[in-house]
């Protein structure tokens, strides 16, 4: 297991909520733990899908079950059967809040700066 992998005990808890490996028609997909430890490492980087390491299997592959199971809701469904899990166990905190810490900056003329060319004027 490399960095930022799915540990196994992770694996067997997502393992169950994801689409069948074997479709009913078809080929075989691509290992799900594979393909999946593939988007996070897209979403942990923030690299172009092109920059995905070839460990993770083709960049084809695991982008486009990225946006399939974007939008089939495999990821909202995931989410929400975690939670519901994890809340059923007592093991989550409802009254805590985050915040995003994000910033961006916008160009100075769109904040309002004087057009006028000189420097504070």
């Amino acid at each position: 297991m490399r960095r930022f992998e799915l540990t196994d005990a992770q694996w067997e808890q997502i393992a169950p909520l994801l689409p069948p490996q074997k479709p009913r028609t078809g080929r075989p997909a691509e290992d799900h733990r594979q393909v999946l430890n593939g988007m996070l490492w897209i979403l942990r980087t923030g690299a172009p899908w092109e920059d995905l390491p070839a460990r993770y299997g083709a960049v084809g592959t695991v982008s486009s079950r990225f946006y399939r199971w974007r939008k089939a809701g495999v990821f909202d469904r995931v989410l929400q059967r975690l939670q519901a899990q994890a809340d059923a166990r007592g093991a989550l905190d409802w009254d805590l809040h985050l915040v995003d810490a994000t910033v961006v900056r916008a160009h100075q003329h769109a904040a309002g700066a004087r057009r006028s060319g000189a420097i504070g004027g």
